[in-house]
């Protein structure tokens, strides 16, 4: 799988202009039969992918640490996934203990500044950073899975609707690949969440997810950790599709528009401020998306034994809504930072950083665009 993902990504649209791939003619009957032939490692050789035809790529760019659509690159980007991620959502847990405590008493909790003074009041600065743990790993296992994977299916998409239909269905193929992997991730975080919400809304129950865990477990089994689940899918499933293709979709957008020189031409700080920028963008929208279902998974690990459906009817519409505005404030910081910090891991890292994509030579002679040979 990850041989073929691997040939895949050297004639990705979003590889480009780092690697070049070149078409040959068939290789001698005598010649190993073996796609990767043993002088393909690093030395610009052939890559036999059909009977017919040969691929011709550089093993690693230079200056770059690994190979694009290698599996040391995408095990590389999760990496780069969970310190994004882990850092950032632990970073903003007094903010996320508010905003939960908004969503499931907003007859106590009834501002963000209220909020913080009741909580303060009741349990002291130390309060304010309950629910740090099980954030730190739920979303660093997130964070592996929800980037890592999706380069993965970025470019296994690719590999199956070719360039030309990648390049002009790319914000398809940013929502197809972005909801695949957030799929994946949801279930790797879901434990995690249930305990952190249940630490942070339910008073006595528990301080620390050493105590959460084995009291959950009594109460409600394994279930306890799954029962937001396909709330947590309705979630984050949409906001990592508008996280991904927004940010893809507005940083073309900034280097096309706003930026005044090309991106070539930008230093590596210059390209992380884009970067950030875009990701602002991106996470104001994933906000207002993904809202309702945040609220209705806030209540639901609060209550015992209540369906997401029961949840959504007694909270009602404007319910749903609670907590909006903080949320907003929390999730555009936080997915800039995320793309920044990943953005940032991948320079630190000398890893490929492709440019936005640009249309196949290919799809510009049937366009008759200049260029075209």
């Amino acid at each position: 799988m990850f041989k073929s993902l691997f040939e895949a990504a050297q004639n990705s649209t979003f590889k480009s202009p780092f690697t070049s791939a070149n078409c040959q003619a068939a290789t001698p009957a005598s010649a190993p039969s073996s796609p990767l032939l043993p002088s393909a490692v690093g030395d610009g050789a052939s890559r036999q992918l059909t009977p017919n035809h040969n691929i011709a790529a550089a093993a690693v760019a230079q200056g770059d640490s690994c190979e694009f659509g290698s599996n040391h690159y995408f095990l590389l980007c999760g990496l780069g996934g969970i310190i994004s991620c882990g850092t950032t959502h632990t970073m903003v847990v007094p903010l996320d203990l508010v905003k939960c405590r908004l969503q499931v008493d907003p007859a106590k909790y009834k501002s963000v500044v209220n909020g913080f003074r009741v909580s303060l009041a009741e349990e002291g600065v130390r309060g304010l950073a309950k629910g740090w743990a099980p954030t730190f790993i739920g979303y660093s296992m997130q964070g592996l899975c929800k980037f890592g994977l999706y380069e993965v299916f970025k470019v296994m998409y690719t590999d199956m609707i070719g360039e030309e239909n990648a390049f002009l269905y790319r914000t398809g193929l940013y929502l197809a690949a972005s909801a695949s992997a957030e799929f994946f991730a949801d279930i790797a975080l879901a434990p995690m969440e249930a305990a952190k919400v249940k630490i942070q809304t339910t008073p006595g129950f528990a301080k620390t997810l050493r105590e959460a865990l084995p009291k959950m477990t009594a109460q409600e089994g394994i279930s306890a950790f799954y029962k937001g689940l396909v709330p947590l899918w309705m979630r984050q499933i949409p906001y990592t599709m508008m996280k991904f293709a927004c940010f893809e979709r507005t940083l073309e957008l900034l280097y096309k528009y706003v930026v005044p020189k090309p991106r070539a031409d930008c230093s590596k700080g210059e390209q992380l401020i884009v970067t950030f920028a875009a990701g602002y963008i991106a996470g104001v929208f994933c906000a207002i998306v993904s809202h309702p279902a945040d609220t209705v998974v806030s209540k639901l690990n609060q209550a015992k034994g209540a369906s997401a459906l029961d949840v959504a009817k007694q909270l009602g519409w404007s319910g749903l809504w609670g907590g909006l505005m903080p949320r907003i404030v929390m999730i555009g910081t936080l997915t800039a930072a995320q793309w920044f910090i990943y953005d940032a891991v991948k320079v630190f890292l000398r890893m490929p950083r492709p440019p936005p994509p640009e249309m196949p030579e290919s799809l510009k002679k049937k366009m008759g665009l200049t260029g075209a040979q």
